[in-house]
């Protein structure tokens, strides 16, 4: 009854417009805060990875070769925290596959190893196109960079890793640091630092919806008005909130369910570093910094859709965020590391969080819905 009251509220007396306000309030605290500074933290820490990278092929230190795995580690965390919205840039130009695919193909990696025609391009002044365009999703991204770096959850000891494989991990780092480049430009436009814009269009990458005028923050802003796709303000509301369903089910249906139910026992994120449980609970942050309009010291209560389905539905609004709460805590309890462990009783608990999750996240979108009809 709660619901059905704030929503015949707003379509009486003059108020629809006012409830629009509030709508596309909630849409621009979920841009400027939650997205923008999500993927500028990865731009940023992908490009510091390069970097890095490049200083650990030249020392050979493992001092540097520690700094380069801490800013792996960093970069990864803010990927996950961006899973939330993979709708949109992310999707539309195929950049989830193409930098986080999983496993890492050892076998054509180790074919790539003995291809020197192929390292030498890598190598070359345009190796992070190459990588790019030519090694396919298997061999990049991420977890490329990760099997490089990591084994069995430690870091590698320096003089381990051969030139030939520094050659490589360069190159896709490249890559990966181009794409997040693309992410952030999508979505924050001329927001982005000059050289990151300059980085993208220089590589002739998308970053408008439909090729038109809107990238993706201004679309996602304008919500039911010319020129954006989506149809209303709610519409947009909507989306969040689909981001939000799709990887609380991806987690534990796929990410925990399959190594745990038998499906799939290599499907393990994270294997080589072994922080495939820090994936899945920093995926459940990107769910609750969308929920409540930011990441942690950029949040604003009263812009929320945490506080938009309060006072929509305050039982609902306490759903939400039981289920958010639980779902992060049996994560948290999972044994680690998941690679070694998947099979544990204790998984059901957190694929069950998850699950739970989700469906409280349906009754969200069912309850804007019903405004929108």
């Amino acid at each position: 009854m709660v619901a059905i009251a704030f929503l015949a509220v707003g379509c009486n007396h003059g108020n629809g417009e006012l409830v629009n306000e509030k709508q596309a309030q909630v849409l621009q605290q979920y841009v400027d805060h939650t997205i923008a500074p999500t993927y500028t933290n990865l731009a940023n820490y992908t490009e510091q990875l390069v970097n890095d990278l490049e200083a650990f092929r030249t020392s050979g230190s493992q001092s540097d070769l520690n700094k380069v795995c801490e800013t792996f580690l960093n970069a990864r965390a803010w990927w996950e925290k961006s899973e939330a919205f993979l709708f949109g840039a992310a999707s539309d130009f195929g950049i989830d596959p193409h930098i986080d695919s999983w496993p890492l193909d050892v076998d054509a990696f180790n074919n790539l190893m003995n291809s020197p025609n192929m390292l030498a391009a890598l190598a070359g002044e345009d190796g992070d196109v190459v990588a790019g365009e030519q090694l396919g999703n298997a061999l990049l991204g991420f977890h490329g960079i990760e099997y490089i770096l990591f084994s069995n959850g430690q870091v590698r000891n320096a003089s381990e890793i051969t030139d030939m494989q520094m050659v490589y991990a360069v190159a896709v780092a490249g890559d990966l640091r181009n794409r997040c480049f693309q992410l952030e430009v999508s979505w924050v436009g001329d927001a982005a630092p000059k050289s990151h814009r300059d980085k993208v269009e220089d590589l002739e990458l998308n970053t408008t919806v439909n090729s038109g005028n809107y990238n993706y923050g201004e679309n996602l802003k304008k919500a039911g008005n010319p020129g954006s796709t989506y149809a209303s303000s709610v519409t947009g509301l909507m989306a969040i909130v689909d981001g939000c369903k799709t990887i609380a089910d991806e987690v534990g249906t796929s990410k925990i369910g399959k190594p745990y139910n038998g499906e799939d026992a290599n499907y393990i994120e994270s294997p080589y570093s072994q922080k495939s449980i820090e994936d899945f609970y920093n995926n459940i942050v990107s769910i609750e910094n969308a929920y409540y309009g930011g990441i942690q010291g950029q949040r604003n209560d009263k812009l929320s859709l945490h506080a938009y389905v309060k006072k929509m539905d305050s039982k609902l609004d306490n759903e939400v965020e039981e289920a958010i709460r639980e779902a992060l805590a049996k994560i948290e309890a999972m044994p680690r590391p998941f690679v070694s462990n998947y099979t544990n009783p204790k998984n059901a608990e957190a694929i069950e969080a998850c699950q739970n999750l989700d469906d409280v996240l349906s009754k969200v979108n069912e309850a804007l819905r019903k405004y929108e009809e």
